[in-house]
């Protein structure tokens, strides 16, 4: 009969336990993108901005980008605020009267990234978003940039 002592036996009971934590967390399903509550989770993972001019959320569910329009964007210097979860990125391109301003990404993991815009003439703006990593949920939203 083996004799161990109780030192031995409660990293012995601790390693056993972290394995089975471990286990439990890598065995749980992913959240399933297409049961997402968009409007939840841009509560949460978006903060709110003052004098917003344009903005967006929603599923990529497929590489097909999704297109939002504003009629009239006055030149100047906006924040472009980007959220999206699931895997990978999610793209943003920037066009102002047809021309490209800028191309914009965010990681989906969790954090919110920014990005500083200058549009330069007044006029009709838009803001295409894609992945190639889709299914993910993503929102944004322009605003004018402070100060």
């Amino acid at each position: 009969m083996l004799n161990f002592s109780s030192t031995r036996r409660r990293t012995g009971l601790v390693a056993i336990t972290a394995a089975v934590l471990l286990g439990a967390c890598a065995c749980q399903a992913p959240v399933n993108i297409a049961d997402a509550d968009v409007p939840a989770w841009k509560a949460t993972a978006l903060p709110e901005a003052n004098g917003v001019v344009l903005e967006d959320s929603g599923k990529i569910l497929n590489r097909d980008p999704l297109l939002k329009k504003a009629a009239s964007v006055q030149a100047g210097t906006y924040t472009l605020t980007m959220a999206c979860d699931g895997s990978g990125k999610a793209y943003f391109a920037v066009s102002s009267g047809g021309n490209k301003i800028t191309d914009a990404a965010a990681a989906c993991n969790g954090n919110r990234d920014i990005v500083k815009i200058k549009v330069p003439v007044t006029g009709p703006l838009s803001i295409s978003t894609s992945s190639v990593d889709a299914p993910l949920i993503f929102a944004y939203h322009l605003a004018p940039a402070a100060s």
